[in-house]
């Protein structure tokens, strides 16, 4: 498995994007008056956890005074987690973004009204994305030294040399 790609993201948010400005600009007067807030809490909340996980992480795979060493179980479930979520966010992205730039352009009372909670999804799925991609590299193990740069001990001698 590799890392997650960045033009996956941006094809996942334009294709998202697309589709939430066809959908919102046929049906935005046939549903809720205002847009929810509770999606850009969830979308916020998952950041800042994703978040604090990719800092612990980090400093338990690098074995940092005062802490444990990390489960390799667990630091691959980030792993797919971290995958799974910059996606997610990425398609979050582009649907609020393909909403708020519908909202920017229709002068309605209720489309100006809209436009904080837009905005606020548009910002929340990115920082989704980023916490997610925080966690996925945090995930990496550190690069080990080179075998050129240590010594050889009694069982790696050179041939020839005793």
């Amino acid at each position: 498995m590799g890392p997650t790609r960045g033009s996956t993201l941006v094809v996942a948010g334009l294709a998202a994007a697309a589709a939430a400005w066809l959908l919102i600009s046929g049906f935005y007067y046939d549903f809720a008056p205002d847009l929810p807030w509770l999606p850009v809490i969830t979308l916020a909340g998952l950041a800042v956890l994703e978040g604090y996980a990719a800092a612990n992480t980090r400093s338990r795979i690098e074995r940092r005074p005062g802490r444990e060493p990390v489960n390799p179980l667990l630091v691959a479930r980030f792993v797919v987690l971290a995958k799974a979520s910059a996606l997610a966010g990425a398609i979050f992205a582009g649907f609020y973004a393909g909403l708020t730039g519908w909202l920017f352009v229709e002068r309605t009372k209720a489309a100006v009204g809209d436009r904080p909670a837009g905005l606020g999804g548009l910002v929340a799925a990115l920082a989704l994305v980023a916490a997610a991609l925080w966690l996925e590299r945090s995930c990496r193990v550190p690069d080990q030294e080179d075998d050129e740069d240590r010594e050889p001990d009694d069982r790696e001698t050179p041939r020839g040399r005793r």
